[in-house]
């Protein structure tokens, strides 16, 4: 039943990762309920053996209730549209409590869009223009809800037309901040907000760290827009790469201070980006014809003064996509005179192209493993040994090396720095051929 459920999932004492190995060990929230003992569970500490033990309902009929009363809806793990993404984390929240309709979020890529509150005049430009290009893309938005990079980045998805997905530090009933309460209501109407939290939890600084890990978790990768030193977003990339998912950032101004954390990212070992779709092409080949490079060049512009939740004004400055500019004319038929000069023209072109001594010959395809590995440290040796013989997905890359993901990201960027090895579409990684 649902409220064995709501019962096991704000059990007191225990922690998200003990929930889902109970969960795993007696198959139902039913069964948990009414067992008599616990002594099988591995690392239950004597208070969440009480936890477990109190059997009273009431709180939860309580939660159920008001569910019912707000109109919110509510999704076990165990439900066929819980996000497989998120099950797979170690520690997946048992309950989500939502507004509006979640999307598919398995369907095509998701991409967590997060940074400061007090961010710059540039990186709020930046996140609406981000949201926008990855939902105009195809893809969709997940943030946070807070005001600045986050709000944002979730503007600019809605306009976009494309779905996003807000997840709350508090409960789904609680427009926090309340200046945000218009962006509420459009993320409601266009997509969803859900959380973990029942209805009624207030906001509070131990909530948002458990919020972090499901937008992380929620997502194929995680961008940071702009991030000081001591943010909450960098919580967020470092729960990324824990789940194994990709870091990009937005390059920032190195002598603002909004901007050190999500700098560091980089040298770090996070994908550089300039464009939604830089973002994007990292998973064409995942989704299939679900992902398009847009055609149009659009220039999204934030208002700062425009308050804290800035609902940014656009600007779109557009240029033809090349397949709909006017045919040239036919100069056999118009002018058949400056056809032999064009054509000659080029004849003499190609001559001289053919004549110019090539600066940088190609140097025979093939890689020296034994000169790579001298120069490599034992993280670098073990990410080439795994690529010598082909390109491999960064996952794969992961699992023959046995390494931790932030281990092989930030390995990988310094061996591309260093020439070593490329990164190619779609997450894929190889050696650079010499």
């Amino acid at each position: 039943m649902l409220v064995h459920w709501v019962w096991l999932a704000h059990r007191p004492s225990l922690s998200d990762w003990l929930r889902w190995q109970i969960l795993q060990q007696f198959g139902d929230p039913e069964s948990v309920y009414y067992a008599d003992s616990y002594q099988s569970v591995e690392g239950l500490s004597p208070e969440g053996q009480a936890s477990l033990q109190d059997k009273s309902l009431a709180s939860s009929e309580k939660i159920l209730e008001d569910c019912l009363n707000q109109r919110l809806h509510i999704l076990t793990i165990q439900d066929a549209a819980y996000p497989e993404r998120l099950r797979n984390i170690p520690d997946p929240p048992l309950v989500l409590y939502y507004k509006g309709q979640v999307p598919d979020l398995e369907a095509t890529a998701v991409i967590g869009v997060v940074g400061t509150r007090q961010a710059t005049p540039y990186g709020l430009t930046v996140a609406k223009r981000m949201g926008y290009q990855i939902g105009k893309c195809g893809g969709i938005v997940v943030s946070g809800m807070a005001r600045g990079i986050d709000a944002m980045a979730m503007s600019g998805g809605l306009t976009g037309d494309a779905p996003v997905v807000g997840v709350l530090g508090c409960g789904v009933d609680i427009v926090y901040p309340a200046s945000n309460r218009a962006l509420f209501s459009d993320v409601e109407r266009y997509g969803c907000i859900l959380s973990e939290f029942p209805p009624g939890t207030q906001p509070a600084r131990w909530t948002f760290p458990r919020r972090n890990r499901i937008i992380s978790g929620l997502s194929c990768g995680v961008l940071v827009v702009e991030a000081p030193e001591k943010s909450g977003a960098l919580i967020t990339a470092r729960l990324a790469a824990d789940q194994g998912r990709d870091v990009f950032v937005v390059p920032g101004n190195i002598d603002n201070e909004a901007c050190v954390g999500s700098n560091r990212l980089l040298r770090d070992g996070a994908i550089a980006v300039g464009c939604g779709w830089d973002v994007l092409s990292e998973y064409e080949s995942q989704f299939p014809g679900k992902l398009h490079e847009s055609a149009r060049k659009v220039r999204l512009t934030a208002d700062p003064s425009e308050g804290e939740n800035t609902c940014a004004k656009v600007a779109e400055t557009a240029e033809l996509p090349q397949n709909s500019r006017k045919p040239e004319t036919n100069s056999k038929t118009k002018n058949p005179g400056k056809s032999r000069t064009s054509a000659n023209s080029s004849e003499q072109a190609e001559k001289k192209i053919d004549k110019k001594p090539i600066d940088n010959p190609a140097s025979a395809p093939y890689i020296d493993i034994n000169e790579i590995l001298s120069q490599c440290s034992s993280q670098e040796k073990a990410i080439v040994l795994a690529l010598k013989d082909g390109e491999k997905l960064v996952d794969t890359v992961i699992a023959d090396t046995g390494l931790g993901a932030r281990e092989v990201l930030s390995s990988l960027t310094m061996l591309e720095i260093r020439g070593i090895l490329e990164r190619l579409p779609g997450r894929r990684v190889a050696l650079r051929q010499k």
